[in-house]
């Protein structure tokens, strides 16, 4: 059967290296041990070769959190009931979650889009806000929620589709109001469920290694969610050659659109912070459509999800932080933006050995 023509995924610029040779061989001049900094010095010199300057920085900092909700809920693979999605988006545009105090912290903004919550969002109605505000919420459903994985197709491939451009019109919108960062978050109950189908299809592990404790499920339940994970695989056969018939197949709406929203931050030269599980399914589907934007991509931490690791493994990334975190919101990325922004200023601020008239290694 022929494939469906695919849609246009915009082009991914190759890592600067000139820039990422220059970055390194300031690192080389610091007053400190060569390589003494590890990590902190890696995340500047790849910074550098991300954004094509020498002197990266970060100080327009944005988590796009992409809320939807999922169909699989119905076959009891969470503690919570769908309307808690549109009772957080709620809760996100009143400033009340994890999110939104992480974010102001360390100085941050939060834009949360309604990809596709099964309730209506009060909060949202005739809200307007700017690209570019500290708190910006978009009310643009594909679909209220995605159908039962267990038992057909999450969506349409149009919808899918329509989900990744929204990711990628959402990283235009914010890029025009100026954006150095971002970083993923999502909302959706079920959704850790959709994710280990997403990883398992893409990545040829098995049900049992993709999924987790979800919200924090156990015992009865566990084994329940695992066996609808296999059933999804077994039901919609979607094809790991396709990210898009994975994320249609088996995936969500939020998955899809933070797919969009890696590969428009890669396509403009933006560095992403990653949260956990679901962006790291989301990362597969954007590695698998657009290759290049792995280099763009920084591991926040590794959540608690055990699939999340084997993710991060196939993605070649390291993550910054082991927290144990399972909440998602884009809560990890937001923490690691501190260590990116620190390691932005100690490239950039730091004397280097003449600078400071002291005397360099023996060599």
């Amino acid at each position: 059967m022929p494939h469906h023509a695919p849609m246009r995924i915009p082009a991914i610029p190759a890592l600067d290296l000139t820039a990422r040779a220059a970055a390194q061989a300031r690192q080389d001049i610091l007053t400190k041990p060569r390589g003494s900094l590890a990590r902190l010095e890696h995340l500047a010199v790849q910074l550098a070769s991300i954004t094509g300057k020498t002197h990266p920085t970060v100080a327009r900092k944005c988590v796009i959190v992409m809320a939807a909700d999922h169909g699989v809920v119905e076959e009891g693979v969470s503690l919570y009931p769908s309307e808690v999605t549109a009772q957080m988006l709620g809760n996100f545009v009143r400033g009340g979650a994890a999110i939104n105090v992480l974010a102001r912290h360390a100085g941050a903004r939060v834009t949360v889009i309604n990809a596709g919550a099964r309730a209506p969002v009060p909060a949202l109605a005739g809200a307007s806000f700017p690209p570019g505000a500290p708190l910006r919420a978009v009310d643009a459903p594909i679909a209220p929620g995605t159908a039962n994985i267990a038992r057909g197709p999450a969506m349409s491939r149009d919808r899918a589709e329509a989900a990744i451009t929204l990711g990628l019109r959402t990283v235009e919108d914010e890029s025009g109001a100026g954006l150095d960062l971002v970083a993923t978050g999502d909302m959706g109950i079920g959704n850790t469920t959709a994710a280990a189908a997403v990883t398992a299809a893409l990545t040829g592990i098995t049900p049992r290694r993709a999924a987790g404790r979800g919200t924090g499920i156990g015992g009865d339940a566990f084994e329940r969610k695992i066996g609808v994970i296999e059933r999804a695989l077994a039901t919609n056969a979607p094809d790991p050659s396709d990210p898009i018939d994975v994320a249609r197949k088996v995936g969500g709406l939020e998955i899809a659109a933070l797919a969009g929203v890696i590969i428009g931050a890669a396509a403009r030269r933006i560095p992403v912070v990653l949260d956990g599980f679901i962006s790291g399914a989301a990362a597969l589907i954007a590695c698998g459509l657009a290759p290049e934007a792995a280099g763009y991509l920084i591991a926040s931490h590794e959540s608690a999800e055990p699939g999340h690791a084997l993710i991060l493994a196939r993605l070649g990334l390291a993550p910054l932080l082991q927290l144990g975190l399972r909440l998602g919101e884009g809560t990890g990325a937001a923490l690691a933006f501190h260590l990116v922004e620190a390691a932005c200023r100690l490239h950039s601020e730091m004397a280097t050995f003449s600078e400071a008239g002291v005397s360099e290694e023996e060599q």
